[in-house]
Parts: structure tokens; C-alpha cells; sequence
């Protein structure tokens, strides 16, 4: 079991440094932020981009893989989002993990005063965003002419530092998006269906990942072969809650067959609120939750 922990982009830069140095030396195995131009009530508040922030955090760590979570078609360009994962991966030394999403409701899907799409549209424009990503990225230059997305002779020298290419970790709870992760995963995260009950909310979780097998197996691929990332604070009750709360859920997690759980820095109100003395903790248990499943 593997274990990550996002640290939400809304701190200033002094602030938020110390916190992905901190992710690093206290043994996580990977550091992951928000890639939204404004995000639920935290939208009124401090926010910052999502590709600068991984850079900075590339310069003052040295070994701790950087992931966003999840980069979104709501606002962001295949062309131009690949030179970005070409330059992060680059200077991060080939510690990305591209985190990949339909894009959801709410602020980022009103902000660019688009009209807002259907769920099953936001996976239409997911396929051909999968699609053409994948394509830049495997080729010196490429030309697109699709639904949703235009290229002209996009190029893509020198490439990534990871061959082929930074691993995609497909968002995935529904069918149709299960069936991308599937098609380009290198790995699948989930975060359940949400519930007020987290029995129920463990049992979707179950429900899900055997369907995520079965969609794999239907695809000719091993579920085995690719990670399994789970988003621990889709759950009702945020994991860093307390010590014991953050060890049964990365049991249960591994129980199911995840070989990856995520939680989150946590903040002093709202969203993911909790005792910075938790984590702490948390963090010298890391070498023995990773022996657990």
C-alpha cells in the first residue's frame, strides 16, 4: 500500500513550500493538488494554478512523485496542456502522475461562461480529450480535427522524461468512464458515490472496484496490472479525523485491493478540517501501513 496526501493550492507560496518539503520528508509516496480555477465555497478565498504549484513543489523536493488531481477539460486544452506535463515532467526530474478527469459542475464549468454540459456530454469531450493527450504526447507533431478539439501540427519535442509518457491515472466511477480507464489508465482513482453513511459509502467503494475489474478484464487488460488509487476523504468522514480513523480506513482500502489511498493536508476550517498533530502521527505509522493488504 502505497499512500499520498494532496495539499489543497490555498496557501501563499512560503506557506505551501513547507508543506509539500514536509509530505516529502515524513515518507508519503506521493504529493497531489487540486486542479481547479476555484473550488466550492474555497472559491470566495486564496487559490492558486495547479501546474505553476507542482513546479514549485518539483524545485524543493527531490523523490516524492507529484500528482494533479485530476487536470480538467473544463478549462484546459490538450495542445497546450501537454507542453505543460512535457516541462513539469522535466523539471521535476520524471515524478509526474497526471491525475485526468471529466471536469465537473459548479464553479470551473461557469467560470468561462460556457454553457454547462451533461454529464454524459463531459464524457464525450473526456474520450476525444484522452484521445488527443495520449496522441501529442506519443508524436514529434500532430494534427486533430475533432469535436471538441483542433491541433495544427502540435508539437511535442522533446517529449517526456517518463517513457511513453507521465502515467495517466483515470478518474473513473461510471461505466463509460471506466471503460476510458480501461482504454489509457496507468493507473485508476475512484471516490465512491456520495453518502451520509459510511457503510454505505465502503460498499459503494466495493461495488465500484469490482466493476472496474470486470471493465478490465472485458478490455483484455489484467486488474491487476495498473494501480488503484482511492480518495479516502470521498468517505463522510475525513480521514485525518483522528489516528484510528486514518488506519481503518487504509485497511479497508486494502482490504478491497487498492494498492494506492489518498487523504488530505489537513486545513483549520471547512473542507478537511482537522489537527496538523494527526498527520504527524500519521506520518510515523507510514512505514507499517505500507506492509498492510
Amino acid at each position: 500500500m502505497r499512500i499520498g496526501i494532496v495539499i489543497l493550492p490555498d496557501q501563499r507560496w512560503p506557506v505551501a513550500a513547507d508543506r509539500w518539503r514536509r509530505a516529502e520528508e515524513y515518507g508519503f509516496d506521493h504529493a497531489w493538488t487540486y486542479d481547479h480555477l476555484g473550488w466550492r465555497d474555497l472559491a470566495d478565498g486564496p487559490w492558486f494554478d495547479a501546474v505553476p504549484t507542482l513546479t514549485a513543489a518539483a524545485t524543493v523536493t527531490s523523490r516524492i512523485r507529484l500528482g494533479i488531481y485530476v487536470a480538467s477539460p473544463n478549462f484546459r486544452h490538450p495542445v497546450h496542456f501537454a507542453r505543460e506535463v512535457t516541462a513539469l515532467d522535466d523539471i521535476s526530474g520524471g515524478r509526474v502522475l497526471l491525475g485526468l478527469g471529466a471536469g465537473g459542475t459548479g464553479f470551473d464549468s461557469a467560470v468561462l461562461g460556457e454553457p454547462e454540459l451533461t454529464p454524459g456530454r463531459r464524457v464525450d469531450r473526456f474520450a476525444e480529450f484522452l484521445d488527443l493527450l495520449a496522441t501529442i504526447l506519443a508524436n514529434p507533431a500532430t494534427t486533430w480535427n475533432g469535436e471538441w478539439y483542433r491541433a495544427v501540427d502540435a508539437r511535442s519535442i522533446p517529449g517526456p522524461l517518463q517513457e511513453p509518457r507521465p502515467p495517466f491515472i483515470v478518474a473513473a466511477n461510471g461505466p463509460r468512464t471506466l471503460r476510458l480507464a480501461a482504454k489509457h489508465g496507468d493507473g485508476w482513482v475512484t471516490t465512491g458515490r456520495q453518502s451520509d453513511d459510511v457503510d454505505s459509502w465502503w460498499r459503494a467503494i466495493a461495488e465500484i472496484k469490482d466493476r472496474f475489474e470486470e471493465t478490465m478484464t472485458a478490455a483484455g487488460r489484467d486488474p491487476a496490472a495498473i494501480p488503484r488509487y482511492l480518495n479516502l476523504d470521498s468517505s463522510p468522514v475525513y480521514s485525518m479525523t483522528s489516528v484510528d480513523a486514518f488506519t481503518d480506513a487504509v485497511g479497508r482500502a486494502a482490504s478491497l485491493g487498492f494498492t494506492d489511498a489518498i487523504t488530505h493536508w489537513p486545513r483549520t476550517t471547512s473542507w478537511y478540517a482537522g489537527d496538523e498533530k494527526v498527520l504527524e502521527t500519521v506520518a510515523g505509522l507510514l512505514p507499517g501501513l505500507r506492509s498492510v493488504g
